[in-house]
């Protein structure tokens, strides 16, 4: 399993420790957040592999893994990073292989209120494709099939969106 933009390690250990047979890997761009993240992992006794590296240059050979997760990472990142990210992601995941994301999505009018505080910190370009729920085809662009919505949940900061694809 791949957890794309790991920050902490939070999700990347809650997996391992619910499924202590897997071998997950989790990478982020910033070394600081990694540093913590393998301090979490030491202090809970479980290994995982930890790279620094970006979600659009992703570190591993074609069809490398059955899974990939990523969680509000997404919205951070420009359309055309966005595509290339997603590409990566389809190029690492074996066929039949799964992705699984939560970021923030299209929501009703209460729902695009709450998201605008992200909106104003993240940038409203950056995260215009959340914010018109466009992120199903972007991975339908990047040659992931079977892109489907899974759940939707309302937040205070706006619309949580889990999407899932195939390879």
């Amino acid at each position: 399993m791949l957890d794309v933009g790991c920050g902490t390690g939070t999700l990347t250990l809650w997996a391992k420790q619910r499924e202590p047979g897997i071998d997950i890997a989790g990478i982020d761009g910033d070394p600081a957040v990694l540093r913590r993240a393998a301090t979490k992992a030491e202090e809970a006794g479980v290994e995982l592999d930890l790279r620094e590296a970006l979600a659009d240059d992703l570190p591993f050979e074609d069809a490398s893994f059955d899974r990939a997760i990523t969680s509000l990472v997404f919205h951070h990142l420009p359309r055309e990073v966005k595509e290339r990210s997603a590409a990566e992601i389809a190029r690492v995941l074996k066929p039949g292989g799964e992705l699984h994301v939560a970021d923030w999505g299209r929501g009703d009018p209460l729902m695009r209120l709450a998201f605008l505080t992200t909106r104003l910190l993240d940038g409203f370009e950056r995260t215009a494709d959340n914010a018109r729920g466009r992120l199903p085809a972007i991975f339908e662009g990047a040659g992931l099939r079977d892109v489907r919505e899974t759940a939707r949940f309302r937040t205070m900061s706006g619309a949580m969106v889990l999407l899932s694809a195939r390879r």
